[in-house]
Parts: C-alpha cells; structure tokens; sequence
C-alpha cells in the first residue's frame, strides 16, 4: 500500500559529498514524518536524520554539521545531503516513513567511503 524508493547511493572518497533522495507513494496523507537511518554490517539501524511533518528536523550527533535533512511535501520525497563523508558513514541507508503507528521502509541505498 506504501512503498518508498531510495536513491543517490555510491562510492565517494573521504570528504567527499553525496545526496540521498526517497520517493514515498501510495495511501498516504498529510504531511508525515520522515527520515533517514544506516545499519552497517554487524550493527544495529540507528537513526541519521529525522524530519517532521512541521519541517523539524534532527541529526545524530555524529553527522551533525555534515549532513542537511529536507523535503518536498508536493512529492512525498526526503533528501539527505552529506557533505564532508568519513569511513565510519558507510552503510545501508534506509528511508522511513511514519504512518499513524507503523513505519513503512524502503530497500536501502549502499553508501561507501574510501580512503
């Protein structure tokens, strides 16, 4: 009934900047809460970036002052750019939609670092 479509994945080198966008479609309406998390290998999924159906929004303390969180409410779409990338960024980004009670989850776009 849900789906939702990550892009904007690959393989950058340290300091280098990607920008992460995901299409929610289907039942949906207002304005809800969306946001992106990464699971890497062996590692539990923990949130990256959160944005509100009142446009505000939260980081990890991790990636703050690196990455920016935005929408398109016309769209359905979130987009996370990340500037300035480390090692430790790379994992399966995952986009979130939140529906009342339930998350819906899209398939998760691969982001690697390098050095």
């Amino acid at each position: 009934q849900v789906q939702l479509v990550e892009s904007g994945g690959g393989l950058v080198q340290v300091g280098g900047s990607l920008r992460l966008s995901c299409a929610a479609s289907g039942r949906i309406f207002g304005i809800n809460d969306m946001g992106w998390y990464r699971q890497a290998p062996g590692k539990q999924r923990e949130l990256v970036a959160f944005i509100t159906g009142g446009d505000r929004s939260n980081y990890a303390d991790s990636v703050k002052g690196r990455f920016t969180i935005s929408r398109d409410n016309a769209k359905n779409t979130v987009y996370l750019q990340m500037n300035s990338l480390k090692p430790e960024d790379t994992a399966v980004y995952y986009c979130d939609i939140r529906l009342g009670l339930y998350d819906y989850w899209g398939q998760g776009t691969q982001v690697t670092v390098s050095s």
